[in-house]
């Protein structure tokens, strides 16, 4: 190829092959087709779900839809393509909240191009992503400062919400669909997340604590009421104890006066005050602890046995 001329070794099938591609403007000399003011057809593709858009001569011209398509060249140019998939925008947000704590938000916006609107999708915007960065960042920017650090994660919802109607208003005139806006990450500074942990970890504490000492009290109240029971149930045995013993030493006292004549009652008392005055010595001096117990060799009253059993408790 030299210029406007092409050069071959055998020149009429060359020229028949022009002839049949019906192409304008060409003369034939031996050795040499020069082409002058030529148009050819070229072919392309387009995939599914995208759609091409064709210019003629730098105004637009058409669409080509999915499939193989052709232009003239050089009078028509495919200058770009448009995809009808939902696409992702991930944008982070770093501000500050209402209690000066700065904190780096995620949000997340799907969009899509509307099939009706593919003319204003590519000639609009030079760049949608950018535009849709820019609105991200001033509704963001305009509604953490007026929320605290807790609130804001509790408004996540509204956030998300506010940040979809302020897109889908301004880019629908553009030819985009804001399908969805999430707000997928809130990032505070890690010292402040771990301020957080602390006030959280102490919290729960204070509740752990504050239920162990009502286990406490509960169980302080229970046993109180456990030992009064207890001891009331001990005081109505010792009654009914002395009750029989006392009704025991009624009917022997009794049976021994019609028994034995000629004794008194005072007689029949002091045996049987004698009697548990035995009984008394056997049992103590039955433990395990006793070495040795003080008992009086004369006869006397019962004050002579306190007497004895205190001196006992006294050399110990």
């Amino acid at each position: 190829i030299n210029r406007n001329s092409i050069y071959f070794d055998q020149s009429e099938k060359a020229k028949s092959v022009l002839h049949l591609c019906a192409l304008p403007s060409i003369q034939f000399n031996k050795h040499c087709i020069t082409l002058k003011n030529m148009c050819f057809p070229c072919c392309f593709t387009i995939s599914t779900a995208e759609v091409g858009i064709i210019e003629r001569c730098g105004k637009y011209n058409r669409l080509a839809q999915p499939g193989l398509g052709c232009i003239v060249c050089p009078y028509e140019q495919l200058v770009g393509k448009l995809s009808f998939r939902v696409q992702q925008l991930d944008v982070k947000v770093e501000t500050k909240t209402l209690d000066n704590v700065f904190i780096v938000a995620v949000v997340s916006v799907q969009y899509q191009i509307l099939r009706d609107s593919v003319f204003d999708a590519f000639y609009a915007l030079t760049n949608p992503a950018q535009q849709i960065t820019a609105h991200i960042y001033d509704v963001m920017r305009s509604q953490l400062p007026t929320l605290e650090l807790d609130a804001v994660f509790e408004a996540k919802e509204d956030l998300a919400l506010a940040v979809k109607n302020a897109l889908t208003e301004v880019m629908s005139s553009y030819g985009y669909q804001i399908l969805q806006a999430l707000i997928t990450d809130l990032d505070p500074d890690q010292r402040v997340k771990n301020a957080m942990n602390e006030i959280n970890s102490s919290k729960r504490l204070k509740y752990a604590i504050a239920e162990k000492a009502e286990g406490d009290k509960i169980l302080l109240v229970k046993g109180a009421e456990a030992e009064a029971e207890s001891k009331y149930l001990s005081g109505v045995g010792v009654a009914k104890q002395r009750k029989a013993i006392i009704d025991g030493m009624r009917t022997s006292i009794a049976g021994f006066s019609e028994g034995v004549q000629g004794t008194s009652h005072k007689d029949i008392m002091d045996l049987l005050l004698l009697t548990q005055y035995f009984d008394t010595i056997q049992s103590v001096g039955g433990r395990k602890h006793c070495k040795t117990t003080f008992v009086p060799s004369s006869r006397g009253s019962g004050d002579d046995m306190r007497n004895s059993l205190i001196q006992a408790e006294a050399a110990k």
